[in-house]
């Protein structure tokens, strides 16, 4: 069964940076597809970008500048860098995976981490 495991949420000021990680296991991922999305309160899941396992990076347009996708293939975890936080990046972020080439939205993901709180305080 594959699980995967959101690291490294936390408060910080507005302005400052954090890591997150994503610790997948259980399965084999050479055609998975690894995505991160976040809800801030009383707001719908948004989508904030994906990894093909072999590559293949896509960001939501409204964050690229800021916010960067990677992996390490041997350890199997996807990261999300954040940089230059703002208030409105206050939300739970969560990882998800799909054995296909998924995209954007939700319902294509089957697996998901259990979210990591961001607070960004400003």
């Amino acid at each position: 069964q594959v699980q995967l495991v959101e690291s490294g949420g936390g408060l910080v000021q507005a302005g400052g940076s954090l890591r997150l990680s994503c610790a997948a296991s259980g399965g084999t991922f050479s055609t998975y597809t690894i995505a991160w999305f976040r809800q801030a309160p009383g707001k719908e899941r948004e989508s904030v970008g994906r990894i093909r396992w072999r590559g293949g990076i896509y960001h939501a347009d409204s964050l690229k500048g800021r916010f960067t996708i990677s992996r390490d293939n041997a350890k199997n975890t996807v990261f999300l860098q954040m940089n230059s936080l703002k208030p409105e990046d206050t939300a739970v972020y969560y990882c998800a995976a799909a054995n296909r080439a998924a995209a954007w939205d939700p319902k294509e993901y089957p697996y998901w981490g259990q979210g990591t709180q961001v607070t960004i305080s400003s």
